[in-house]
């Protein structure tokens, strides 16, 4: 009898500890890291908003996710998503050389990357090769500085790295760097910041069609994530395109 009991109080002490483990590790949940990229990811009086912002959210959302939305510099968020677990990333372009590093959701923002360069300047630049000769503004591990580096620009030599967007912008009109390497929506977002007008826009040099503009930005997985929760968040994008609330979304922030 007293061997029946303790059994049971054993198997109960199991059940409670196993529910206990449970609800921990629903609690854990998704970790989500991001950096401020306006207008997909910014903090404004406090908040983080922006197109890839609201996206993100309406997903969370959809699949009942209640997690907060971390905003740090681009190389640590990163470097978070590449070696955590359960760990959502974005805005992050979808690159052959990144591929097999995350679980990919999908597309959240479209995006063309290019060379740009103070108004007035002209550079009349053929090719990436013609650009060599200059300097140009990267930013740390980002999609462009891993692009131009894969590309044979050397940091130090004719690239210049640093941890924020509006850090390049800085050092192009003080005439530290001729050339910033940017997507166009972040590009001309912070020309207008800077200057106070709608219609300021940076000016592109040379098109860089090859830098993966065609999959957009992107939200991923880092790789140690179950398949199962990857495949959630994959259905709840889908959900929120094909009732509209990507595109009520988009519209806010791309006219």
């Amino acid at each position: 009898m007293l061997r029946t009991s303790l059994r049971r109080l054993t198997l109960a002490l199991w059940i409670v500890a196993s529910l206990f483990g449970v609800q921990a590790a629903c609690a854990h949940g998704v970790t989500v890291v991001t950096e401020e990229l306006p207008p997909y990811n910014m903090t404004v009086d406090g908040k983080l908003t922006g197109m890839a912002t609201e996206v993100v959210q309406a997903v969370l959302d959809e699949v009942g996710e209640a997690a907060s939305i971390q905003s740090m510099p681009w190389a640590r968020a990163y470097d978070i998503a590449l070696n955590s677990e359960n760990v959502l990333i974005y805005s992050i372009a979808r690159t052959p050389q990144r591929e097999n590093l995350f679980k990919w959701v999908g597309v959240i923002a479209p995006t063309r990357w290019f060379l740009f360069s103070l108004p007035g300047t002209e550079f009349n630049l053929k090719s990436l090769d013609d650009a060599r000769q200059y300097q140009i503004a990267t930013v740390k591990e980002d999609v462009g500085e891993q692009y131009l580096i894969d590309k044979g620009f050397v940091i130090g030599r004719n690239l210049q790295s640093s941890n924020k967007y509006e850090h390049n912008y800085e050092k192009l009109k003080a005439g530290r760097v001729n050339l910033w390497i940017s997507n166009e929506l972040n590009a001309h977002y912070l020309v207008r910041q800077a200057s106070g007008s709608p219609g300021d826009t940076a000016v592109p040099q040379l098109n860089l069609d090859d830098l993966g503009g065609a999959n957009g930005l992107c939200m991923a997985f880092s790789r140690n994530t179950p398949d199962e929760v990857v495949e959630r968040f994959r259905q709840a994008l889908s959900r929120i395109r094909a009732d509209g609330r990507y595109d009520t979304i988009a519209a806010r922030w791309l006219e």
